[in-house]
């Protein structure tokens, strides 16, 4: 079983409109709602690939309520933990071209609550595989939360993916996670100056396995214990990127629970954050994209 955390869930809405006038009236061709946050739309991924996972978080008020709804409509087991404060949305606008992210803070979460939820984090460790954890934190969790619970899972012998930007991500390594996953200007963020190499091994430095960063249409960058890869994609794929990032995470996780080779790992990871831009909601990929693309992305 694998284990996605999503501290700030979000109930996710996506519009799509043929052309976005930001000075005028715009027609929406088709609105989707459902649950969502990076680890949701990691846990959707891995269980259309036949993987067993659990989704858990913080959720609270009208809008937690929803997202639970989702979830068991989506027939996605989830151990969520409640807290007081509403949880957040999000926003998509979404046309032929562009993409506009709108994305809420998120609630305020109290201390309490947050010693409530890692005792429940930690009797959910019995019996998972992996722990992806991803996202952003809602207001009042410390930025070394992410690097607190892959620590805890490390210390259960449970390898974990840390998906994260700023203070999170820069305090990450200090759980020892298995793999970070930044793209290339959460890095740039995290370790200003130098090359992407360069950034990725001064945090595999600081005590992560592995660093994989994306960088969208130009492939992958591995910095691993066994060596540097890079994973070059054959072609450009069109559409929305907004879940790409989480289906490449959820292709990253597979490898922590299967036995195969980095250039293996890597070359599923970028099929299918490439799959996903094919469609327009996060979590879902393209399967013939996939197939496509899979055989020809080249790793050196």
């Amino acid at each position: 079983m694998i284990i996605t955390v999503t501290l700030n869930l979000a109930l996710d809405v996506t519009y799509q409109v043929p052309g976005v006038d930001w000075d005028g009236v715009n027609r929406v061709s088709a609105v989707h709602r459902r649950a969502g946050g990076k680890g949701v739309n990691v846990a959707r991924v891995l269980a259309a690939l036949g993987r067993d996972v659990l989704v858990t978080g913080l959720a609270g008020g009208p809008t937690g309520r929803a997202i639970e709804a989702d979830l068991e409509a989506a027939r996605l087991p989830s151990a969520l933990y409640g807290i007081n404060g509403d949880s957040r949305t999000t926003l998509a606008v979404t046309d032929a071209d562009h993409t506009a992210l709108f994305n809420e803070p998120g609630p305020d979460v109290t201390a309490d609550e947050l010693a409530g939820f890692v005792q429940h984090y930690e009797t959910l460790l019995t019996g998972a595989d992996a722990v992806v954890l991803s996202g952003s934190l809602p207001r009042g969790v410390p930025a070394d939360t992410y690097a607190t619970l892959a620590a805890i899972a490390a210390g259960r012998g449970v390898p974990s993916i840390v998906d994260a930007d700023g203070d999170p991500l820069r305090h990450a390594p200090e759980g020892r996670p298995s793999i970070l996953k930044p793209n290339a200007d959460e890095l740039a963020r995290a370790v200003p100056g130098g090359t992407p190499a360069e950034g990725a091994q001064a945090l595999r430095g600081r005590g992560a396995g592995a660093v994989v960063v994306s960088m969208g249409a130009d492939g992958l960058l591995a910095v691993t214990g066994e060596g540097t890869y890079a994973a070059r994609m054959p072609y450009t794929v069109r559409g929305n990127p907004t879940g790409a990032g989480d289906s490449l995470v959820a292709g990253l996780a597979l490898g922590l629970v299967e036995p195969d080779p980095w250039p293996d790992r890597l070359r599923r990871a970028a099929a299918l954050g490439a799959a996903a831009v094919a469609r327009p909601v996060a979590g879902e990929f393209d399967p013939d994209v996939y197939a496509d693309i899979h055989p020809q992305i080249i790793i050196t």
